[in-house]
Protein backbone atom coordinates (compact mmCIF):
# COMPACT_ATOMS: atom_id res chain seq x y z
CA UNK A 1 0.00 0.00 0.00
CA UNK A 2 2.68 2.84 0.80
CA UNK A 3 4.39 2.00 -2.10
CA UNK A 4 1.78 2.45 -4.52
CA UNK A 5 0.39 5.52 -2.96
CA UNK A 6 3.79 6.92 -3.32
CA UNK A 7 3.96 6.20 -7.40
CA UNK A 8 0.40 7.94 -7.46
CA UNK A 9 1.48 11.17 -4.92
CA UNK A 10 4.95 11.36 -5.77
CA UNK A 11 5.26 11.51 -9.65
CA UNK A 12 3.75 15.10 -9.91
CA UNK A 13 6.94 17.00 -8.77
CA UNK A 14 9.57 15.57 -10.67
CA UNK A 15 7.40 16.09 -13.57
CA UNK A 16 7.38 19.73 -13.25
CA UNK A 17 10.57 20.36 -12.67
CA UNK A 18 11.38 17.68 -15.74
CA UNK A 19 9.34 21.16 -17.59
CA UNK A 20 11.41 23.71 -16.28
CA UNK A 21 9.14 24.89 -13.30
CA UNK A 22 11.08 25.87 -10.57
CA UNK A 23 11.52 24.53 -6.85
CA UNK A 24 8.80 26.07 -4.76
CA UNK A 25 6.09 26.44 -8.12
CA UNK A 26 6.50 22.81 -8.54
CA UNK A 27 6.32 22.45 -5.32
CA UNK A 28 2.98 24.09 -4.57
CA UNK A 29 0.95 22.73 -7.94
CA UNK A 30 2.14 19.69 -6.95
CA UNK A 31 0.56 19.92 -3.49
CA UNK A 32 -2.82 20.93 -4.97
CA UNK A 33 -3.39 18.19 -7.27
CA UNK A 34 -2.37 15.68 -5.08
CA UNK A 35 -4.43 16.72 -2.53
CA UNK A 36 -7.41 17.30 -5.29
CA UNK A 37 -6.52 13.37 -6.35
CA UNK A 38 -6.48 12.27 -2.72
CA UNK A 39 -10.06 14.02 -2.36
CA UNK A 40 -11.26 12.02 -6.00
CA UNK A 41 -9.97 9.28 -4.88
CA UNK A 42 -11.37 8.86 -1.04
CA UNK A 43 -15.59 10.00 -2.94
CA UNK A 44 -14.24 7.05 -5.02
CA UNK A 45 -13.72 4.27 -2.73
CA UNK A 46 -16.57 5.99 -0.14
CA UNK A 47 -18.94 4.95 -2.98
CA UNK A 48 -17.23 1.75 -3.95
CA UNK A 49 -17.41 0.72 -0.26
CA UNK A 50 -20.85 2.06 0.27
CA UNK A 51 -22.12 -0.07 -3.07
CA UNK A 52 -20.18 -2.80 -2.46
CA UNK A 53 -21.34 -3.24 1.52
CA UNK A 54 -24.83 -2.68 1.17
CA UNK A 55 -25.47 -5.36 -1.64
CA UNK A 56 -23.66 -7.99 0.21
CA UNK A 57 -25.48 -7.37 3.55
CA UNK A 58 -28.58 -6.89 1.43
CA UNK A 59 -27.90 -10.43 -0.59
CA UNK A 60 -26.81 -11.96 2.97
CA UNK A 61 -29.42 -10.28 4.63
CA UNK A 62 -32.12 -12.34 2.16
CA UNK A 63 -30.73 -15.61 2.42
CA UNK A 64 -29.93 -15.99 6.24
CA UNK A 65 -33.17 -17.11 8.48
CA UNK A 66 -31.84 -14.64 11.33
CA UNK A 67 -32.82 -10.89 11.56
CA UNK A 68 -29.84 -9.57 13.07
CA UNK A 69 -28.50 -8.52 9.91
CA UNK A 70 -31.72 -6.88 9.02
CA UNK A 71 -31.55 -4.40 12.35
CA UNK A 72 -27.47 -3.94 10.82
CA UNK A 73 -28.78 -2.32 7.66
CA UNK A 74 -31.90 -0.44 9.75
CA UNK A 75 -29.45 0.83 11.86
CA UNK A 76 -27.19 1.84 8.90
CA UNK A 77 -23.59 0.31 9.98
CA UNK A 78 -23.17 -0.38 6.88
CA UNK A 79 -23.61 2.85 5.47
CA UNK A 80 -21.00 3.93 8.49
CA UNK A 81 -18.60 1.63 7.52
CA UNK A 82 -18.59 2.89 4.05
CA UNK A 83 -17.54 6.44 5.86
CA UNK A 84 -14.43 4.49 7.80
CA UNK A 85 -12.53 2.89 4.59
CA UNK A 86 -11.83 6.32 3.00
CA UNK A 87 -10.48 8.30 6.03
CA UNK A 88 -8.11 5.05 6.50
CA UNK A 89 -7.38 5.70 2.73
CA UNK A 90 -6.61 9.46 3.82
CA UNK A 91 -5.09 8.80 6.79
CA UNK A 92 -2.16 6.59 4.95
CA UNK A 93 -1.91 9.41 2.26
CA UNK A 94 -1.43 12.71 3.90
CA UNK A 95 2.05 11.70 5.55
CA UNK A 96 3.07 11.22 1.96
CA UNK A 97 1.26 14.16 0.32
CA UNK A 98 2.74 16.72 3.28
CA UNK A 99 6.03 15.42 3.46
CA UNK A 100 7.56 18.78 2.58
CA UNK A 101 4.74 20.27 5.19
CA UNK A 102 5.42 18.38 8.78
CA UNK A 103 3.06 21.27 10.31
CA UNK A 104 0.28 20.48 8.03
CA UNK A 105 1.21 16.68 7.85
CA UNK A 106 0.91 17.08 11.63
CA UNK A 107 -2.19 18.82 11.96
CA UNK A 108 -4.35 16.80 9.28
CA UNK A 109 -2.95 13.80 10.52
CA UNK A 110 -4.60 14.69 13.72
CA UNK A 111 -8.14 16.14 12.18
CA UNK A 112 -8.12 12.26 10.23
CA UNK A 113 -6.87 10.00 13.54
CA UNK A 114 -9.75 11.48 15.40
CA UNK A 115 -12.36 11.18 12.74
CA UNK A 116 -11.67 7.77 12.57
CA UNK A 117 -11.78 7.32 16.29
CA UNK A 118 -15.05 9.03 15.99
CA UNK A 119 -16.44 6.93 12.88
CA UNK A 120 -14.95 3.74 14.69
CA UNK A 121 -17.57 4.63 17.63
CA UNK A 122 -20.49 5.40 15.95
CA UNK A 123 -19.87 1.98 14.21
CA UNK A 124 -19.85 0.16 17.45
CA UNK A 125 -22.43 2.08 18.20
CA UNK A 126 -25.13 0.55 15.49
CA UNK A 127 -23.82 -3.01 16.38
CA UNK A 128 -25.05 -3.13 19.99
CA UNK A 129 -28.36 -0.72 18.61
CA UNK A 130 -29.02 -3.29 16.36
CA UNK A 131 -28.52 -6.35 19.27
CA UNK A 132 -30.48 -4.43 21.27
CA UNK A 133 -33.16 -4.63 18.85
CA UNK A 134 -32.53 -8.02 17.83
CA UNK A 135 -33.10 -9.20 21.27
CA UNK A 136 -35.99 -7.27 22.21
CA UNK A 137 -37.39 -9.29 19.63
CA UNK A 138 -36.85 -12.49 21.21
CA UNK A 139 -39.67 -13.43 24.14
CA UNK A 140 -36.85 -14.44 26.93
CA UNK A 141 -35.17 -10.89 26.48
CA UNK A 142 -37.80 -8.17 25.95
CA UNK A 143 -38.10 -7.98 29.85
CA UNK A 144 -34.58 -7.22 30.38
CA UNK A 145 -33.31 -3.88 30.68
CA UNK A 146 -30.71 -4.11 27.84
CA UNK A 147 -31.20 -0.43 26.56
CA UNK A 148 -29.12 0.00 29.84
CA UNK A 149 -26.04 -2.40 29.30
CA UNK A 150 -26.13 -1.09 25.74
CA UNK A 151 -25.32 2.27 27.29
CA UNK A 152 -22.90 0.89 30.04
CA UNK A 153 -20.77 -0.15 27.50
CA UNK A 154 -21.02 2.73 25.12
CA UNK A 155 -19.98 4.66 27.93
CA UNK A 156 -17.02 2.50 28.60
CA UNK A 157 -16.23 2.62 25.24
CA UNK A 158 -16.85 6.91 24.59
CA UNK A 159 -14.26 7.08 27.88
CA UNK A 160 -11.90 5.31 26.18
CA UNK A 161 -12.01 6.86 22.26
CA UNK A 162 -12.02 10.53 24.27
CA UNK A 163 -8.78 9.03 26.18
CA UNK A 164 -6.90 7.99 22.72
CA UNK A 165 -8.71 11.31 21.07
CA UNK A 166 -6.61 13.46 23.59
CA UNK A 167 -3.72 11.92 23.46
CA UNK A 168 -3.40 12.28 19.77
CA UNK A 169 -4.62 15.90 19.99
CA UNK A 170 -2.04 16.99 22.50
CA UNK A 171 0.15 13.92 22.18
CA UNK A 172 -0.17 12.58 26.07
CA UNK A 173 0.38 9.00 26.45
CA UNK A 174 -2.32 7.33 27.03
CA UNK A 175 -0.84 6.06 30.57
CA UNK A 176 -0.28 9.38 31.70
CA UNK A 177 -3.83 10.49 30.50
CA UNK A 178 -5.66 7.80 32.89
CA UNK A 179 -3.66 9.19 35.33
CA UNK A 180 -4.80 12.77 34.98
CA UNK A 181 -8.30 11.20 34.83
CA UNK A 182 -7.49 9.37 38.11
CA UNK A 183 -6.84 12.67 39.73
CA UNK A 184 -9.60 14.70 38.76
CA UNK A 185 -12.38 11.50 39.56
CA UNK A 186 -13.92 13.91 42.07
CA UNK A 187 -14.82 16.37 39.78
CA UNK A 188 -15.71 13.20 37.40
CA UNK A 189 -17.46 11.94 40.05
CA UNK A 190 -19.60 14.92 40.66
CA UNK A 191 -19.58 15.55 36.71
CA UNK A 192 -21.43 12.22 36.05
CA UNK A 193 -23.08 11.31 39.47
CA UNK A 194 -26.63 10.68 38.24
CA UNK A 195 -25.01 8.32 35.35
CA UNK A 196 -23.13 6.51 37.91
CA UNK A 197 -25.86 6.38 40.38
CA UNK A 198 -27.95 5.14 37.54
CA UNK A 199 -24.99 2.60 36.24
CA UNK A 200 -25.27 0.83 39.89
CA UNK A 201 -28.85 0.66 39.92
CA UNK A 202 -29.28 -0.46 36.69
CA UNK A 203 -27.00 -3.31 37.22
CA UNK A 204 -29.08 -3.79 41.13
CA UNK A 205 -32.62 -3.61 39.16
CA UNK A 206 -30.93 -6.84 36.11
CA UNK A 207 -28.70 -8.84 39.32
CA UNK A 208 -32.05 -8.86 41.90
CA UNK A 209 -34.71 -8.87 38.97
CA UNK A 210 -36.60 -5.90 41.13
CA UNK A 211 -38.27 -4.09 37.47
CA UNK A 212 -38.86 -5.54 34.12
CA UNK A 213 -40.26 -3.75 30.99
CA UNK A 214 -44.18 -4.66 30.67
CA UNK A 215 -44.35 -4.76 34.74
CA UNK A 216 -47.28 -2.72 36.33
CA UNK A 217 -45.80 -0.60 39.29
CA UNK A 218 -46.61 2.25 41.57
CA UNK A 219 -44.85 4.46 42.57
CA UNK A 220 -46.57 7.63 44.07
CA UNK A 221 -43.91 9.99 45.14
CA UNK A 222 -43.25 10.60 41.14
CA UNK A 223 -47.02 9.90 40.52
CA UNK A 224 -46.38 6.58 38.38
CA UNK A 225 -48.77 3.82 37.96
CA UNK A 226 -48.62 1.92 34.56
CA UNK A 227 -46.66 -0.17 32.75
CA UNK A 228 -42.47 0.11 32.42
CA UNK A 229 -42.06 0.23 28.77
CA UNK A 230 -38.61 1.89 28.55
CA UNK A 231 -35.60 1.18 31.11
CA UNK A 232 -31.91 2.75 30.36
CA UNK A 233 -29.42 3.81 32.50
CA UNK A 234 -30.68 7.52 33.46
CA UNK A 235 -34.46 6.87 33.65
CA UNK A 236 -37.46 4.70 33.81
CA UNK A 237 -40.17 4.93 31.40
CA UNK A 238 -44.03 4.53 33.06
CA UNK A 239 -46.95 4.74 31.18
CA UNK A 240 -49.79 5.29 32.83
CA UNK A 241 -53.27 4.22 32.90
CA UNK A 242 -54.26 7.58 31.79
CA UNK A 243 -51.61 7.05 29.00
CA UNK A 244 -49.26 9.68 30.34
CA UNK A 245 -45.58 8.77 30.65
CA UNK A 246 -43.95 9.35 34.14
CA UNK A 247 -39.89 9.40 34.16
CA UNK A 248 -38.34 8.32 37.21
CA UNK A 249 -34.83 8.37 37.96
CA UNK A 250 -33.20 4.29 37.58
CA UNK A 251 -31.37 5.03 41.27
CA UNK A 252 -34.77 5.76 42.61
CA UNK A 253 -35.68 2.40 42.00
CA UNK A 254 -33.20 1.28 44.55
CA UNK A 255 -33.36 4.14 47.04
CA UNK A 256 -36.98 4.39 47.36
CA UNK A 257 -40.38 2.59 47.34
CA UNK A 258 -42.26 1.12 45.19
CA UNK A 259 -44.98 -1.48 44.19
CA UNK A 260 -44.27 -4.17 41.78
CA UNK A 261 -47.94 -5.95 40.64
CA UNK A 262 -45.88 -9.05 38.72
CA UNK A 263 -46.33 -11.82 41.45
CA UNK A 264 -49.84 -10.56 41.01
CA UNK A 265 -50.20 -10.95 37.22
CA UNK A 266 -48.19 -14.36 37.54
CA UNK A 267 -50.45 -15.77 39.90
CA UNK A 268 -53.89 -17.30 40.10
CA UNK A 269 -55.91 -14.39 41.33
CA UNK A 270 -55.98 -11.20 42.19
CA UNK A 271 -56.41 -10.25 45.87
CA UNK A 272 -59.45 -8.70 46.94
CA UNK A 273 -58.66 -6.90 50.82
CA UNK A 274 -61.58 -4.32 51.89
CA UNK A 275 -63.96 -4.04 54.64
CA UNK A 276 -67.19 -2.83 55.93
CA UNK A 277 -68.03 -1.40 59.52
CA UNK A 278 -70.41 -3.01 60.96
CA UNK A 279 -71.87 -0.56 64.06
CA UNK A 280 -71.32 -2.25 67.51
CA UNK A 281 -74.53 -1.20 69.33
CA UNK A 282 -76.67 -3.57 66.65
CA UNK A 283 -74.54 -6.39 67.46
CA UNK A 284 -76.67 -9.20 70.16
CA UNK A 285 -77.20 -12.23 70.63
CA UNK A 286 -80.04 -14.43 68.82
CA UNK A 287 -83.01 -16.21 70.23
CA UNK A 288 -85.10 -18.79 68.99
CA UNK A 289 -87.59 -16.62 67.19
CA UNK A 290 -84.52 -14.42 65.17
CA UNK A 291 -83.00 -18.33 64.10
CA UNK A 292 -85.96 -19.40 63.11
CA UNK A 293 -86.64 -16.82 60.51
CA UNK A 294 -83.06 -17.12 59.63
CA UNK A 295 -83.20 -20.27 58.80
CA UNK A 296 -85.09 -18.64 55.33
CA UNK A 297 -81.77 -17.84 54.43
CA UNK A 298 -80.51 -21.17 52.25
CA UNK A 299 -76.88 -20.71 52.41
CA UNK A 300 -76.81 -21.01 56.23
CA UNK A 301 -80.14 -22.71 56.86
CA UNK A 302 -78.51 -26.12 57.67
CA UNK A 303 -75.68 -24.80 59.55
CA UNK A 304 -78.09 -23.07 61.74
CA UNK A 305 -79.96 -26.40 62.54
CA UNK A 306 -76.37 -28.06 63.32
CA UNK A 307 -75.14 -25.05 65.40
CA UNK A 308 -78.20 -24.64 66.95
CA UNK A 309 -78.70 -28.35 68.10
CA UNK A 310 -75.11 -28.57 69.18
CA UNK A 311 -75.61 -25.65 71.42
CA UNK A 312 -78.56 -26.25 72.84
CA UNK A 313 -77.51 -29.88 73.72
CA UNK A 314 -74.45 -28.35 75.38
CA UNK A 315 -76.64 -25.98 77.41
CA UNK A 316 -78.97 -28.73 78.45
CA UNK A 317 -75.87 -30.75 79.58
CA UNK A 318 -74.06 -27.94 81.52
CA UNK A 319 -77.47 -26.90 82.89
CA UNK A 320 -78.04 -23.71 82.01
CA UNK A 321 -80.46 -20.74 82.94
CA UNK A 322 -81.47 -19.31 79.56
CA UNK A 323 -84.15 -17.01 80.90
CA UNK A 324 -81.08 -14.49 80.43
CA UNK A 325 -79.75 -15.03 77.08
CA UNK A 326 -76.05 -14.13 78.48
CA UNK A 327 -75.75 -17.20 80.34
CA UNK A 328 -74.21 -20.25 78.65
CA UNK A 329 -73.56 -20.47 74.67
CA UNK A 330 -75.22 -18.45 71.97
CA UNK A 331 -75.15 -17.57 68.24
CA UNK A 332 -74.78 -13.53 67.73
CA UNK A 333 -76.49 -11.98 64.45
CA UNK A 334 -72.31 -10.82 63.61
CA UNK A 335 -71.18 -14.37 63.92
CA UNK A 336 -74.10 -15.32 61.93
CA UNK A 337 -73.42 -12.76 59.42
CA UNK A 338 -69.51 -13.75 59.12
CA UNK A 339 -70.72 -17.23 58.24
CA UNK A 340 -73.21 -16.39 55.73
CA UNK A 341 -70.96 -13.90 53.76
CA UNK A 342 -68.07 -16.63 54.03
CA UNK A 343 -70.93 -19.42 52.35
CA UNK A 344 -71.52 -16.08 49.97
CA UNK A 345 -67.72 -15.86 48.95
CA UNK A 346 -67.75 -19.50 47.99
CA UNK A 347 -70.31 -20.12 46.42
CA UNK A 348 -69.47 -16.75 44.15
CA UNK A 349 -68.65 -17.47 40.75
CA UNK A 350 -65.82 -14.64 40.21
CA UNK A 351 -63.40 -16.04 42.89
CA UNK A 352 -60.94 -18.81 42.51
CA UNK A 353 -61.70 -21.09 44.99
CA UNK A 354 -58.53 -22.51 45.13
CA UNK A 355 -57.23 -19.50 47.16
CA UNK A 356 -57.60 -18.10 50.84
CA UNK A 357 -60.94 -17.45 51.51
CA UNK A 358 -61.82 -15.35 54.30
CA UNK A 359 -64.13 -12.95 56.33
CA UNK A 360 -61.96 -11.77 59.46
CA UNK A 361 -63.45 -9.45 62.21
CA UNK A 362 -59.77 -6.80 62.82
CA UNK A 363 -59.51 -4.84 65.94
CA UNK A 364 -62.75 -2.50 66.66
CA UNK A 365 -62.16 1.19 66.73
CA UNK A 366 -64.22 4.50 67.70
CA UNK A 367 -65.69 3.84 64.36
CA UNK A 368 -67.11 -0.29 64.98
CA UNK A 369 -65.91 -3.48 64.08
CA UNK A 370 -64.27 -3.91 60.95
CA UNK A 371 -65.33 -7.10 59.00
CA UNK A 372 -62.66 -7.86 56.16
CA UNK A 373 -63.27 -9.48 52.91
CA UNK A 374 -60.06 -11.28 52.11
CA UNK A 375 -59.99 -13.12 48.65
CA UNK A 376 -58.94 -13.69 45.41
CA UNK A 377 -60.32 -12.57 42.00
CA UNK A 378 -60.40 -15.60 39.22
CA UNK A 379 -60.27 -12.43 36.83
CA UNK A 380 -57.20 -10.23 37.28
CA UNK A 381 -58.03 -7.84 34.56
CA UNK A 382 -58.39 -4.73 35.87
CA UNK A 383 -62.27 -3.63 34.64
CA UNK A 384 -63.44 -6.78 35.58
CA UNK A 385 -61.82 -7.26 39.04
CA UNK A 386 -63.53 -3.82 40.00
CA UNK A 387 -66.69 -5.13 39.09
CA UNK A 388 -66.11 -8.55 40.84
CA UNK A 389 -65.65 -6.82 44.28
CA UNK A 390 -68.30 -4.27 43.47
CA UNK A 391 -70.54 -7.08 43.13
CA UNK A 392 -69.26 -8.64 46.61
CA UNK A 393 -69.74 -5.43 48.63
CA UNK A 394 -73.18 -4.36 46.90
CA UNK A 395 -74.30 -7.82 48.19
CA UNK A 396 -72.75 -7.55 51.29
CA UNK A 397 -74.12 -3.95 52.20
CA UNK A 398 -77.19 -4.82 51.20
CA UNK A 399 -77.42 -7.89 53.34
CA UNK A 400 -76.74 -6.01 56.61
CA UNK A 401 -80.54 -5.39 57.43
CA UNK A 402 -81.72 -8.81 57.32
CA UNK A 403 -79.13 -9.92 60.09
CA UNK A 404 -80.42 -6.95 61.93
CA UNK A 405 -76.78 -5.15 61.44
CA UNK A 406 -76.14 -1.90 61.15
CA UNK A 407 -73.30 -0.03 58.82
CA UNK A 408 -71.32 2.34 60.67
CA UNK A 409 -71.63 6.16 59.11
CA UNK A 410 -70.61 9.34 60.93
CA UNK A 411 -73.74 11.58 61.58
CA UNK A 412 -73.99 14.01 58.96
CA UNK A 413 -73.78 17.89 60.21
CA UNK A 414 -76.74 20.34 59.08
CA UNK A 415 -75.63 23.53 59.14
CA UNK A 416 -78.64 26.34 60.33
CA UNK A 417 -78.94 29.89 59.10
CA UNK A 418 -79.45 32.42 61.38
Amino acid sequence: MPNLLDKIFNFLYPLFRGWGMSRNFASYISLVLNIAIMVALAFAIYYIAKFVLVTLTAVFAQRTKTKFDDYLIHNKTTKYTAYLIPFFFIYKAVPIILDRYEYWETLFGKIVGVYIVLISLWIIRTIFNALRDYLKQKPEYSDKPIDSFVQVIMIVLWIFGVAIIISKLFGIKQGELLTILGTLSAIIILIFRDTILGFVSSVQVAINDMVRIGDWITMEKFGADGDVIEINLTTVKVRNFDNTITTIPTYALSSDSFQNWRGMQKSDGRRIKRHVLIKSSSIRFLNNEDLNQMKKVQLISSYIETRQSEIEKYNMLKGVDKTLSLNGRNMTNLGLFRKYIIQYLVSHPGLNKDMHIMCRQLQSSAHGVPLEIYAFSSDKRWANYEYIMADIFDHIMASVVYFDLEIFELPSKIGHLD
